[in-house]
């Protein structure tokens, strides 16, 4: 017998139903990733499970006795600190009794203090609160609403480990690609009211889905051919009060009733991103540069150097320091030893993960435009609703306030926001939480397309090794080291660079390189000193070629000899450029210890 059952089931809340006479049954032992559009109802779906709502008409039945535990997507109102609505697992950790050896497992996991009270804690860390208290209950069923946000990579690879070996049943919603494919044994999508199971793992679900989408696409292109031969011979009149005739107009009706029914697929965003100026060809330097909060060194030593076109991912646990890293490379914090420098004529933008620019109370469209009707894109004013509706909102949700929308709809609003600015610097923190799968995809494509200089703090593994060209790992001890690649390069490097007796392969030590190293002489001492002052100078007049000969001034009141002069001199002092940065980095390795 299922542990669930539903039985042409149906919910709607104002609009299209989000359960539109639709069933499933969850079986003992099943894995399911509930995948579907934002917006489309899961997450309701899952409260449904959780028997916290009724739906409308239809019927789910349960196995008696079937005990259920959910971590939902937002930490609850009431969570905090009241002990009798959060369960057995947080009256624990409110009186730091730490006896049980597997609450100390989930708990250590999880980086949670079990003394510390919950009414302190942080959103973050109240959601991962709640995520142990889910664990530790041992449910017949565990429902778990978007479970990696907020986790580190070790953290999620652990919890992919614990629920792989969990005895119980399991439906989860995730944006995390990795972890869907490593840990679902079946897929259940909901599109447009319906349930579509596919009893296979995440990519055989890709290819399957892929073929019922085409053929769908070719039973309404038949239908619709169909539909428009009907309506010419209708309207050319019924030649006789024939039953034959009388029985096709029926037929022409009751096209017509399920063309009108019919539920196409939700649109696809149409994410663009100014680029905005080109930055100096160096955006930020650091050398030897360590941060410190009072007594506690958050980042050592670290030298780096980000050009124009890179894509760098920082790796690490939570509160190892990305976040300061960030802020020094942006100039915010200014190092407590080393030396960093900005390049020239930054444009950034910022996407933090909390997403604090958003007013909860303001609706969609205030926090992109105010009062305003239009929105500048680009150098050019497009109104407010067709601008939205390239990151799926309708003018109805357009209007609604941003507290109503659900994470992935904040997610795409915080997104539509920050690209009415133009960049070369753009920093995201945390992206990917909440979204849908098909948005991933358009924001992967569209980020391989950014010509400018990208920042990226992710624990998607799937979103890094997808768009960075190199990550920025921490190692311990304040330490982030450089690795070309993403996350699994990284890791297989991780994996060989260390023999038994754990000294790198392949690499001679740091005594070594310095002793093969070439010494400076006291003139190339001095021509690295002065290369930066002689690069900025450089790039400073590109800026300034650039903007002339882009002033259509210039065609109309310069000289031919001014113009002629101008765009001789702009790959000139490309080609400059290009030379300072290579003698720059070939004495700048020359001169490292």
């Amino acid at each position: 017998m299922a542990l669930i059952s539903l039985n042409n089931l149906s919910l709607a809340f104002g609009g299209s139903p989000l359960f539109d006479h639709t069933s499933l049954q969850i079986e003992s032992r099943d894995r399911i990733a509930l995948i579907g559009r934002n917006g489309c109802g899961k997450s309701t779906l899952l409260r449904l499970l959780n028997d916290e709502h009724r739906p409308d008409s239809g019927d789910i039945m349960r196995q008696q006795g079937l005990k259920t535990a959910i971590l939902q997507q937002d930490v609850p109102l009431n969570f905090s600190g009241n002990i009798d609505n959060i369960g057995e697992v947080v009256v624990r950790l409110a009186a730091g009794n730490a006896g049980d050896g597997q609450l100390e497992a989930v708990l250590s996991r999880l980086d949670l203090d079990p003394s510390l009270q919950v009414a302190s804690l942080s959103g973050g860390i109240k959601r991962r609160v709640l995520l142990a208290a889910a664990l530790y209950s041992e449910p017949d069923l565990l429902l778990l609403d978007e479970p990696t946000n907020h986790l580190d990579i070790d953290s999620i690879l652990w919890l992919e480990q614990f629920l792989k070996r969990l005895k119980t049943s399991l439906v989860f919603v995730s944006h995390d690609r990795a972890f869907t494919a490593s840990v679902a044994t079946r897929i259940v999508e909901l599109d447009r009211g319906q349930l579509f199971d596919y009893p296979c793992d995440y990519p055989t679900y890709l290819q399957r889905r892929e073929e019922r989408l085409h053929v769908e696409d070719e039973l309404w292109r038949r239908q619709d051919k169909k539909l428009a031969e009907e309506e010419v011979w209708v309207r050319q009149g019924i030649k006789a009060r024939r039953t034959r005739n009388e029985g096709r107009v029926r037929a022409l009706k009751k096209m017509r009733e399920e063309n009108r029914q019919r539920r196409t697929r939700s649109g696809e965003a149409r994410l663009n991103l100014e680029a905005g100026e080109r930055s100096g060809q160096m955006v930020a330097e650091a050398k030897d540069v360590s941060f410190s909060y009072a007594e506690k060194t958050v980042v050592r030593d670290l030298s780096v150097r980000l050009m124009r076109g890179d894509r760098v991912a920082i790796l690490g646990p939570n509160g190892c320091g990305k976040s300061t890293l960030l802020k020094l490379l942006l100039g915010e914090l200014t190092p407590t030893a080393g030396t960093l420098r900005q390049g020239t004529n930054l444009q950034i933008v910022y996407f933090d993960q909390l997403r604090e620019q958003l007013d909860e109370n303001a609706s969609v469209k205030q926090n992109v435009c105010g009062d305003q009707d239009t929105v500048d894109i680009a150098g050019q004013q497009r109104h407010i609703y067709g601008y939205l509706s390239d990151f799926l909102f309708t003018p109805d949700r357009a209007r609604t306030p941003v507290r109503v929308l659900s994470g992935g709809e904040r997610n795409r609003l915080l997104l539509a926001k920050l690209f009415t600015k133009p960049a070369n610097l753009l920093v995201l923190d945390e992206p990917t939480n909440d979204l849908d799968v098909e948005t991933l995809d358009l924001l992967e494509e569209l980020l391989l397309d950014y010509p400018g200089t990208l920042l990226l703090v992710s624990h998607d593994r799937t979103f890094v090794d997808n768009i960075v060209t190199s990550c920025l790992v921490y190692e311990g001890d304040g330490q982030f080291i450089e690795q070309i690649g993403g996350y699994s390069d990284w890791l297989a490097t991780r994996k060989t660079s260390s023999d038994k007796n754990g000294v790198e392969k392949n690499k001679p030590s740091r005594g070594r390189r310095q002793q093969s190293r070439k010494r400076l002489s006291f003139k190339e001492k001095h021509e690295l000193e002065s290369l930066p002052r002689l690069i900025e100078k450089l790039e400073t007049e590109q800026t300034e070629v650039h903007a002339a000969l882009a002033d259509p001034a210039l065609y109309q009141s310069g000289t031919k000899v001014e113009i002629n002069r101008l765009k001789t001199r702009m790959p000139e002092v490309e080609e400059e450029l290009k030379c300072a940065y290579h003698r720059w980095a070939e004495l700048d390795a020359l001169s490292d210890n």
